[in-house]
């Protein structure tokens, strides 16, 4: 396969690795089309870590991956952020076959173009990039080494419910717009959230690490309810580990975990953020912390680094940071 060409983009990154951060085109198998992705290259000619990184909901590859570069550059990863059709208001984007195809492309691409450590290959996004990384956990899961989705939709039919008629209306409009109707009255429209919803698909990343993040906040000062990652969790936990249908409203409604899932230790890596709430069953892991819709990016590359395809996931609370970001958490819309 020949590698596209390359253009250099200037970005909100730091100086210092603005010139290694490349605009490229990759080859998508499922309509033979080009899509352009940004593109970190680790130095050297070992095989090393590759971190496929996922933009958010509303947004493009245009925006974000600042999230994302400067660990990446820090650890001597590669890193891809593909476009995987853009925002999720059309019927090519949200969690379509296209989207599904493009990232794992993406992933493929980088395998065999650079020298990629196909034992560590990542998978990590937050809000929208959270639902893409829960969809493509259970669609394509042999891919992965570990995947890490922060504030995710796993539910698009009942994201759409939740979102109808309040503050967050314009995300009702795009599952509509993506879906072909409303679900809660079309049923086509219905059948199309189910498909492009990674509760549908959970049940194969059964066997792949998986750990999810979301502040507790997230759905009064963000847009996407903490039921949202809980029912993710629910889905791959023991039947035992999982938790209740009134616990979870409880959460959602109070803003509060409950006295019995009160996590008494804390993660370092989650530096200020205290955690609430950590359960870990099976392959899943679950984290509730002092938050709204953000992700974390020390504790994300502190996790995803510790794990190996074919080694026992590490579940360990993580190292402390090294210095508190300047920059806000806060994922965008």
């Amino acid at each position: 396969m020949s590698i596209p060409s390359i253009l250099v983009h200037s970005c909100p990154c730091p100086l210092s690795i603005m010139p290694i951060l490349e605009k490229i085109t990759y080859p998508c198998s499922i309509d033979n089309s080009s899509q352009p992705a940004f593109r970190l290259l680790a130095s050297g000619s070992s095989p090393r870590p590759l971190l496929v990184a996922l933009h958010t909901w509303s947004c493009t590859f245009e925006t974000g991956i600042e999230r994302y570069t400067q660990l990446c550059h820090e650890k001597n990863w590669h890193l891809i952020y593909p476009n995987f059709r853009g925002p999720n208001n059309t019927p090519a984007g949200c969690g379509s076959d296209l989207v599904v195809a493009d990232i794992a492309d993406a992933a493929i691409f980088m395998q065999e173009n650079f020298a990629v450590d196909s034992s560590r290959i990542y998978l990590s996004g937050g809000s929208g990039g959270g639902h893409a990384t829960l969809l493509l956990a259970g669609r394509r899961p042999e891919i992965w080494a570990a995947a890490s989705a922060w504030c995710p939709i796993s539910d698009i039919a009942a994201w759409h419910r939740q979102c109808l008629n309040t503050r967050h209306h314009g995300y009702a409009e795009h599952i509509e717009l993506a879906c072909g109707g409303n679900p809660m009255n079309t049923a086509s429209a219905l059948d199309e959230a189910r498909k492009r919803s990674p509760l549908t698909y959970m049940q194969n990343a059964a066997g792949l690490p998986l750990d999810i993040s979301t502040g507790i906040h997230d759905g009064h000062t963000g847009s996407v309810p903490v039921s949202q990652a809980i029912h993710a969790y629910n889905s791959l936990a023991a039947p035992e580990d999982r938790i209740s249908q009134a616990d979870i409203d409880h959460i959602v409604l109070h803003e509060q975990i409950p006295e019995h899932l009160l996590w008494q230790d804390q993660d370092s890596a989650f530096g200020k953020y205290k955690v609430y709430l950590r359960k870990q069953s099976r392959m899943v892991r679950l984290s509730l912390f002092e938050g709204g819709h953000d992700m974390l990016s020390w504790p994300t590359f502190d996790w995803l680094e510790r794990q190996q395809k074919g080694q026992v996931p590490d579940w360990s609370s993580g190292k402390p940071w090294p210095q508190e970001p300047a920059d806000t958490n806060e994922l965008s819309k």
